[in-house]
């Protein structure tokens, strides 16, 4: 919900509280569906029990993160001088060295397809590869907000 990353492969996935359910926070907010995330271990801890009632962090399942955020390289910024994003990216961890990483091979690779795309002079072969670029960039796809940037920063 916060990161991107694929995890439920790889690992236990967590069913992360967006306001904390821990006693003097929001414990009446334990089973509210509107208060629960799919969430990767990592950024679930990372965040454990912080929450800032007058800077909420970025729910990205009724927010859209562009409007806080913007993709720089395999680095997530603050767009706009958004306190909110500012605090979401601290208190999760949304710029850790292994999000750096992995979010790195997800672009260059990205970037590989991109240049061959608009290498070859076959229009079909181009075609397809903007199909599956623009598949690549969908909401269920990971990393997708960072691939969404570098494909818009190509057709500018």
């Amino acid at each position: 919900m916060y990161c991107e990353s694929k995890i439920s492969h790889i690992d236990f996935a967590h069913i992360e509280h967006i306001k904390p359910k821990a006693e003097g926070k929001f414990p009446e907010l334990a089973f509210s569906w509107d208060n629960l995330g799919y969430c990767c271990p990592k950024c679930n801890n990372e965040k454990s029990d912080k929450y800032h009632t007058e800077l909420p962090y970025i729910n990205p399942y009724n927010e859209n993160p562009r409007e806080h955020f913007y993709a720089s390289g395999s680095i997530i910024l603050v767009k706009e001088g958004s306190e909110r994003a500012e605090i979401t990216i601290k208190d999760i961890g949304l710029n850790r060295p292994e999000l750096l990483e992995k979010r790195l091979e997800k672009i260059t690779d990205i970037q590989n397809t991109i240049t061959a795309c608009f290498r070859t002079k076959n229009l079909v072969l181009r075609a397809n590869a903007l199909a599956e670029l623009e598949n690549e960039a969908g909401p269920s796809k990971e990393y997708s907000f960072f691939v969404k940037s570098l494909i818009e920063a190509h057709a500018a």
